[in-house]
């Protein structure tokens, strides 16, 4: 079954007409990759849900029903929780950029921004409450302060921890298409 949100559109380079070159840009695209710490998080969630799978089918056989779905019921969910974790990240499209957390996702029209730029702050070590110097992409909007808005991604989140080349480069990819975007 292929999985298009772990592949990644060809990089930026400076040489080309268009931000993210490719072959359907109506589509939502990602332009970089997940990042190891996500993948490896993601492997481990479903390597668990195969266990609980094998205790569900088990269960199955030896207990009644009800027990068996709720077994079932939770596999599933660690199995979406997976998939939402690869899915999380920043998305562009015609319409606009697209920040995908774990909860929820906030699209905000290429109309309303102003800015995307990276910044040098304090940013926090894999989502978790300590914060460590990075940088960060930043989005301002129209309508709201730059202050109250969290990053869209950092140094130190699951995507680039460790991998600051990929940072810059789909910092700089997501800026060029937001400058492209704005212009238009």
């Amino acid at each position: 079954m292929p999985l298009p949100f772990l592949t990644a559109d060809r990089g930026f380079e400076a040489t080309d007409d268009v931000a993210l070159p490719f072959d359907d840009r109506e589509r939502w695209r990602r332009p970089y990759r997940p990042g190891p710490w996500r993948v490896g998080a993601a492997a481990i969630l479903l390597l668990l849900a195969s266990f609980v799978l094998f205790a569900a089918v088990a269960i199955a056989f030896t207990a009644p029903p009800a027990r068996s779905g709720l077994v079932f019921g939770v596999a599933l969910a660690v199995i979406v929780g997976a998939l939402r974790l690869l899915r999380m990240g920043v998305w562009v499209s015609p319409q606009g950029l697209r920040h995908v957390g774990f909860a929820g996702t906030r699209t905000t029209p290429w109309e309303r921004v102003v800015a995307v730029r990276t910044v040098q702050q304090p940013v926090r070590w894999l989502g978790l409450p300590r914060t460590v110097q990075g940088q960060a992409l930043t989005l301002v909007r129209r309508d709201r302060s730059a202050g109250g808005a969290p990053p869209l991604m950092t140094t130190h989140n699951a995507d680039f921890l460790g991998r600051v080349e990929a940072f810059d480069r789909a910092a700089d990819t997501i800026e060029a298409w937001a400058a492209e975007h704005r212009r238009a």
